[in-house]
C-alpha cells in the first residue's frame, strides 16, 4: 500500500519549499489536496514525482514546483475570482480553490472534465465551477477575473483571454521559445499587459496556443 500522505509531505519539503515558496496558503493547499486523486489511475504511483506528468494528447500535469512558484508569484487572496485554463483532471483548480474565493476551471477534453468533476467533488472543492469548452476561449460569461492561470505552455496569449482579465488583474503564462521556457506574470492596465519574468520552467504548448503562422509574400 502506497503511503501517499508521506509522499505529499516529501513533495512539499523537497520540491516546493526549496524553490523559495513559503506562503502558508500554498503550502497548506499542496499538503491538503491528494494529487494522486487527480491523475489517471495507472499513473497514481508517479503523482508526486518532480516532473511534468504526461496525460496524453500533448497535455501534462505541471510539476509541483512550477505550479507552486506560479501561485507564489500571483499571490492570490481569498476574495479573488480565478480562471484556471487547462484544468485537466482538476488538481490545480483544487489547490487554487483553497486560496481564492472561487475558481472557474476550463477544460476542453470531455473525458478529463468528467473525471475532474468527480475528483473535485471528492476533494470538497465546492467553490470550483467546471466549464467545458475550448481552452483558448476561457469562460467569459463568468468573468472578468482577478487572476488567470494557464496549465501548460503558450507561444502567445490569445486576445480572448486578455479580454477576460479584470482591470488591475494578473495572469501567469509559461512562454516557450524552442526548448527553453519562462513563466511571466502579466499585470493589466487599461488594454495593456505589462510582463515581468518570474522563473524558468518547461511544458508542451497547449492545443490552440501555438503562434499563428503569418503568410508573407
Amino acid at each position: 500500500m502506497i503511503d501517499f500522505a508521506t509522499r505529499r509531505t516529501m513533495m512539499v519539503d523537497t520540491q516546493v519549499r526549496p524553490s523559495d515558496v513559503t506562503k502558508f496558503p500554498i503550502i497548506d493547499a499542496m499538503l491538503s489536496i491528494p494529487r494522486e486523486s487527480f491523475v489517471p489511475a495507472a499513473q497514481r504511483e508517479a503523482a508526486y514525482m518532480g516532473e511534468n506528468l504526461n496525460l496524453g494528447g500533448g497535455r501534462v500535469l505541471l510539476e509541483p514546483r512550477t505550479l507552486a512558484k506560479m501561485l507564489d508569484a500571483l499571490d492570490i487572496s481569498n476574495d479573488e475570482l480565478v480562471l484556471d485554463v487547462g484544468a485537466a483532471l482538476g488538481y490545480s483548480s483544487a489547490v487554487i480553490a483553497r486560496m481564492a474565493e472561487a475558481v472557474v476551471a476550463v477544460e476542453q477534453d470531455e473525458d478529463m472534465a468528467r473525471e475532474a468533476q468527480d475528483a473535485l467533488a471528492e476533494a470538497g472543492a465546492d467553490n470550483v465551477i467546471l466549464h467545458v469548452g475550448p481552452l483558448v476561449e476561457g469562460a467569459a460569461q463568468h468573468g472578468p477575473y482577478d487572476v488567470i492561470v494557464i496549465q501548460g505552455a503558450v507561444a502567445e496569449l490569445p486576445q480572448t483571454l486578455r479580454d477576460q482579465i479584470k482591470e488591475g488583474g494578473r495572469v501567469a503564462c509559461l512562454f516557450m521559445d524552442g526548448a527553453l521556457g519562462e513563466v511571466r506574470i502579466g499585470h493589466k492596465t487599461g488594454d495593456t499587459l505589462s510582463w515581468r519574468m518570474s522563473f524558468n520552467a518547461g511544458a508542451p504548448v497547449l492545443p490552440g496556443f501555438a503562434k499563428e503562422d503569418v503568410f508573407e509574400f
